[in-house]
C-alpha cells in the first residue's frame, strides 16, 4: 500500500446522498476477482450511457473536476458489504473520500484498500461543495500525522477521527501483512519467551508432582512401620 501522510488536491464533487455500494459498483462486475482496472466499472450506470458512450452530465465525466479526493454526500457507501466498491475508488485513483458519514463496512474496506475516508461535520462538508461550486479548482489540505483537513478556499480546518492501527498502516505504507512483518523480532520474542515460560512451568509442574510423590512415599512408610 502507499503511504499517505499530507495531501493538497482538488476534488471531485459527488453532492449525493445515501450513495449505495450498488451505485458504487453494480453487481453484474461482482464476478471479478482482480482489482487491476477495476475503475473503469465505478459509478458505472451513471458514467455511461445505454449504448456505452459517456454520460457528459456526470462528474467523472467533466474535465473540470479532476484530483485524488472524492467528496460525497452523507451516508456514502451504504447497502451491502461488497468489496469491489473500494476496490473500483482505489483504481480510479482517489486516495480520500470525504463525507459526513459511511457505512461502516465500507470504511473498513476502503482503509484495508489504501483509501482514507475522512468524516467530517455536516457543516463543513456543505462549505466544501460549496466552495467546489464557486472554483472547481478549489483544494482540500490533509495532514493524516494531524489529523486534520483543510478547506484551501476558506482556511477552515477540522479534525477527524482514524483507528490508530489504520493511521499507522497509513502513514507507513503497510497492508496488515506489511504490519505483521515489521513487528516480526516482536513477535519472534515473544513467542519465545512464552516458550521459556511454558517450559519453566513444566519443570516447576515436575517438582510439585515429585514433591507430592515424596511425601505420599514417606506417609506410606510411617503407616507401615
Amino acid at each position: 500500500m502507499e503511504k499517505l501522510n499530507n495531501l493538497t488536491s482538488s476534488c471531485v464533487p459527488l453532492p449525493l446522498e445515501n450513495v449505495d455500494t450498488d451505485q458504487i459498483v453494480p453487481a453484474r462486475f461482482l464476478k471479478a476477482t482482480s482489482k487491476e482496472g477495476f475503475g473503469d466499472n465505478l459509478f458505472y450506470d451513471w458514467r455511461y450511457q445505454k449504448d456505452g458512450t459517456p454520460n457528459p452530465s456526470f462528474v467523472l465525466n467533466n474535465p473540470a473536476y479532476q484530483g485524488s479526493i472524492l467528496v460525497a454526500g452523507k451516508n456514502f457507501g451504504s447497502g451491502s458489504s461488497r468489496e469491489h466498491a473500494a476496490w473500483a475508488i482505489a483504481d480510479y485513483g482517489f486516495r480520500v473520500v470525504v463525507s459526513s458519514f459511511f457505512a461502516d463496512i465500507f470504511k473498513n474496506n476502503a482503509m484495508n484498500n489504501g483509501v482514507l475516508p475522512v468524516v467530517v461535520s455536516d457543516n463543513f462538508l456543505a462549505e466544501i461543495f460549496d466552495s467546489i461550486a464557486k472554483n472547481a479548482d478549489t483544494t482540500l489540505s490533509l495532514c493524516l500525522q494531524a489529523q486534520t483537513i483543510t478547506n484551501q478556499a476558506t482556511g477552515r480546518v477540522e479534525t477527524f477521527d482514524i483507528n490508530a492501527y489504520k493511521k499507522t498502516c497509513f502513514l507507513n505504507g503497510y497492508d496488515d501483512i506489511d504490519y505483521l512483518l515489521a513487528h516480526r523480532d516482536k513477535i519472534e520474542q515473544y513467542e519465545s519467551n512464552v516458550r521459556l515460560v511454558d517450559l519453566t512451568t513444566q519443570r516447576l509442574k515436575f517438582r510439585v508432582a515429585s514433591a507430592e510423590a515424596s511425601l505420599l512415599d514417606c506417609a506410606e512408610s510411617r503407616e507401615i512401620s
